[in-house]
């Protein structure tokens, strides 16, 4: 595969199986800390308050995360939750999706089909691995502002979650995170290579020759923004997650009885509520993890990989 997330595979070719280079874990984690502190984070607050909060439009959402703390309040969540997901899960990707695809294309499908199953399954690990109680804190920290109040340190919330529930209390929602982050990845990693390919096929050069820097980025793009097609799973993930308290809501949340309360109460719109923020999001993020991961692979790999 030619993705930051997935050992490198070029389509057509036999399958060879390659050393964990610790050096490319390394650029999943950096690239996953980029992405989340420059306009990760933000997309991130601005999609879940939505998601949550289902009642309000962009501006409304705007000008309350401003309310709650200024510019700093775009960034809520992110010290130090969204950063230790960040630094952990890109490697966990890296790894996981490059040994599925490896036995996938084994297998004798084909690389574009290993290529999806090695996100999904990538994906899942992540959620299961290193995202669960991240994510689950993150969402805390962007909705708890009505219930325990701003001055409560976040982990002083982590620990009374974790007295009140247990490991599950703090993993709430963690399997819905998992279908999240197995469409996400198995879309994005599938839809970027199909716009690669149209690409090549667009420009009429040989199918096997490198795109150059912008096409990637194009394509990373479209890829990163058609993958907003499971936002049902999102809202229903941030509902089971979030702190708002609100009247008739449930309280032991699944899968099931959350998407049947927010089909009571907001209907079929409300499922796609936080749309646009994430269709940002899900641009950025594929274009860090896939042009800017393979660029910066490349570049470590050139530098470092004789030493």
């Amino acid at each position: 595969m030619t993705v930051a997330v997935a050992s490198t595979t070029i389509p057509g070719t036999t399958a060879t199986k390659k050393k964990v280079n610790f050096a490319n874990l390394g650029v999943g984690a950096a690239m996953n800390m980029f992405e989340v502190t420059t306009l990760g984070q933000p997309f991130e607050v601005i999609k879940t308050h939505l998601a949550a909060n289902r009642q309000d439009n962009m501006a409304t959402a705007f000008k309350k995360i401003y309310q709650r703390g200024g510019i700093a309040g775009f960034y809520q969540g992110m010290i130090p939750w969204a950063w230790i997901e960040a630094s952990t899960k890109g490697a966990v990707l890296i790894f996981a999706a490059g040994e599925i695809e490896y036995v996938a294309l084994g297998s004798g499908i084909s690389p574009f089909a290993a290529g999806l199953v090695g996100g999904m399954g990538g994906g899942l690990a992540q959620a299961y691995t290193t995202m669960g109680f991240c994510t689950f804190m993150k969402t805390v920290e962007i909705t708890r502002h009505k219930a325990t109040g701003p001055n409560v340190s976040t982990f002083a919330v982590a620990s009374e979650i974790f007295k009140r529930e247990g490991i599950r209390g703090i993993n709430k929602g963690v399997n819905a995170v998992a279908v999240r982050q197995c469409t996400n990845w198995g879309s994005r990693l599938g839809l970027s290579r199909l716009a690669e390919e149209s690409i090549r096929k667009f420009r009429g050069t040989d199918s096997h020759l490198p795109l150059n820097a912008w096409e990637k980025i194009a394509a990373s793009a479209i890829g990163g923004g058609l993958s907003i097609w499971n936002q049902p799973i999102e809202v229903i993930r941030v509902e089971m997650q979030s702190q708002l308290k609100t009247a008739g809501r449930p309280e032991k949340m699944t899968i099931a009885n959350c998407a049947r309360w927010i089909w009571q109460t907001n209907g079929l719109k409300g499922f796609y509520r936080g749309s646009v923020p994430r269709f940002g999001l899900g641009m950025w993020q594929t274009i860090c993890m896939v042009a800017g991961g393979d660029a910066l692979k490349k570049f470590v790999n050139e530098k470092y990989g004789k030493h």
